[in-house]
Formats: structure tokens, C-alpha cells, sequence
């Protein structure tokens, strides 16, 4: 008669298998952590204070080593502004209509997909280009020249240039650095959303520098995206590293000996978000008139789509 029980083999292998998810999903959510970090441009010195959490613990956290509670992982993403979900691995990771359409898609004929992309990019450039009026504006990471180029580029359009922060700092009474050190990350992230709403509802034309994070608030970049003709500014790490220098004003990587890792790493993680912007410059090795010239040309092309 066959014993019910499993066998040790069985039982090892069980055992070897939960062990090996459990590690796939701590590895996962110490990504997903880290990703957060890095696209706030957050040092783990920063998070770890702000999360009230041990540096030691949250560098175990984000190598997959850790194994947060509840309360830890709630104070993590309270101090990224994200919700707890957003850092918790999803099996799926796409909502049913996003997996349905893909699953549509797959079985189409390879030859039909550029046409199928191009329905999808008209209905969507159809709800959005109503709403963007003559408003550009710049996305990047600091030191891709947003503002420099920005001032140029409203000269030439005879219209106000508007950087973001300075109209949180003057809503709020106080620097950004000061904002952030007394009320928290939070508090920025929606007097952000507040202040770019009231550019949006007195300027039909302008040009909007933002701040590099502006990407880490889901709805606040998806307001701008809506309502702005977008830019990227973009440029190489080593050339946002020796801009920032010559600024004199290293803000996210302040005190950070991996200041090109850590700004590399931001770079990585937003990429996907400002890659959404309607067009893109790189700056790297143009003067500062040549890159002018041709944000120039790349807006009044934006507008002059819009306009038809």
C-alpha cells in the first residue's frame, strides 16, 4: 500500500521552489524600490531618512537581501509618493484591456502593423492636440539646458517663459530645497500639479521649463503631456555632470561619492517617461546658438501640425 505522504524528494523540491520564488519577488520588489529612487533622483541616504529606515536596511531591501514588513514597505512609498502597490511585483503587470488589445495585436499579420500603430497614434494625437494650445514644454534632467534654451526660445515666439519651480517657490513662500526639507517630497510633488494647472488655465501660450522629476508624478506628467507640446532636452551623462559642476550645484547627488553612477541611474529610469514627450533635442556638444536654432525649427513644426 503507497503512502499519501510526499516523498523527501518531493517535499525538497517544494521546498527549493518556494524558496526560489520568494527570492524572485524580494528581487523584484528591491528593483522596483530602486527604480523609485532613482527616477525622484533620490540618494538611499535621502529615502533611508526620509522613511525613517536604516541606510543598511533599505541597501538589503533594494539587493533583494531584505524582507520589509508592511509598515516598512508603507513608509518607503510614502516617502517616494507612490502608492504602496506600486512597489509590490505584479504577476501580470498590464491591466485586462492593455492584455487584450496586445493579445489582438499578436495574431495580426506583421505587414498590417504599421498601419494598425498609426490608427492608434492618430486617435490619440486627436483627443490631445486640441488641448495643448501654443504651450511648449521642456522635459530633461537638469543640465540639458531647459532654461538657457528655454528664454530663447519664448524670445522667439514672443511669448512668457515659465519655469515651474520658480512659481511653486513663490506659491509656497520658500525655496524648493527649503519646500522639500520642511514638508516633505509629497507636499512638492502637489503643489507641482497645483502650479502647473494655474500656468495652464492663464497662458494659452508659453514656454514651460520643468523640473527633471516632474516624470515621478503620474498625473502631473500626464496633465503636461495633455496640455503642452512637449520637448525633451536631453544630453550625455558626462555632459548634464559637467553642467550641473559648472552651476556649482549638485542638489539630488549632494554629498553622493557616485554622483555619474547615480545620475546615470536617473537617467535610465526616466528615459521610458520623457521618451514620451513629442520630440526630442540633444544638446551634447552644440553650442548653445546651434542648439537654439534647432528647438527652434522642431516647435514651429509642433505647431504648425497642430494648427492643420
Amino acid at each position: 500500500m503507497s503512502s499519501s505522504k510526499p516523498s523527501r524528494k518531493t517535499r525538497d523540491q517544494a521546498t527549493r521552489e518556494t524558496r526560489v520564488a520568494a527570492d524572485t519577488f524580494a528581487a523584484a520588489l528591491g528593483r522596483l524600490v530602486r527604480q523609485g529612487r532613482a527616477r525622484r533622483g533620490m540618494t538611499r541616504r535621502q529615502l533611508a531618512q526620509d522613511s525613517d529606515t536604516s541606510e543598511r536596511y533599505l541597501a538589503q531591501i533594494e539587493a533583494g537581501q531584505g524582507n520589509p514588513s508592511v509598515i516598512v514597505l508603507k513608509s518607503i512609498a510614502e516617502a517616494l509618493d507612490v502608492p504602496i502597490i506600486d512597489l509590490l511585483p505584479r504577476p501580470k503587470g498590464r491591466a485586462a484591456a492593455l492584455n487584450r488589445i496586445l493579445d489582438l495585436v499578436g495574431r495580426m499579420p506583421a505587414n498590417e502593423l504599421p498601419a494598425i500603430a498609426d490608427l492608434i497614434e492618430s486617435r490619440a494625437a486627436k483627443n490631445l492636440a486640441g488641448d495643448r494650445a501654443q504651450r511648449i514644454a521642456l522635459v530633461g534632467l537638469r543640465g540639458a539646458g531647459k532654461s538657457t534654451l528655454g528664454r530663447r526660445l519664448a524670445d522667439e515666439l514672443g511669448c512668457p517663459f515659465i519655469e515651474l519651480n520658480r512659481v511653486i517657490e513663490e506659491a509656497y513662500g520658500a525655496r524648493i530645497g527649503d519646500l522639500i526639507e520642511m514638508a516633505g517630497l509629497a507636499t512638492f510633488r502637489r503643489y507641482e500639479h497645483a502650479c502647473l494647472e494655474r500656468v495652464i488655465a492663464e497662458h494659452a501660450a508659453a514656454v514651460i521649463a520643468t523640473a527633471g522629476g516632474i516624470v515621478s508624478s503620474p498625473e502631473t506628467y500626464a496633465l503636461l503631456l495633455q496640455r503642452a507640446h512637449t520637448v525633451w532636452i536631453k544630453a550625455r551623462p558626462e555632459e548634464h555632470m559637467r553642467r550641473v559642476m559648472e552651476q556649482g550645484d549638485f542638489r539630488p547627488m549632494a554629498k553622493n561619492r557616485q554622483a555619474m553612477g547615480d545620475l546615470v541611474a536617473i537617467l535610465d529610469a526616466r528615459r521610458a517617461d520623457y521618451a514620451r514627450a513629442l520630440a526630442e533635442l540633444d544638446t551634447s556638444n552644440d553650442p548653445v546658438d546651434e542648439s537654439a536654432v534647432k528647438l527652434c525649427a522642431i516647435v514651429r513644426r509642433q505647431l504648425d501640425g497642430a494648427a492643420r
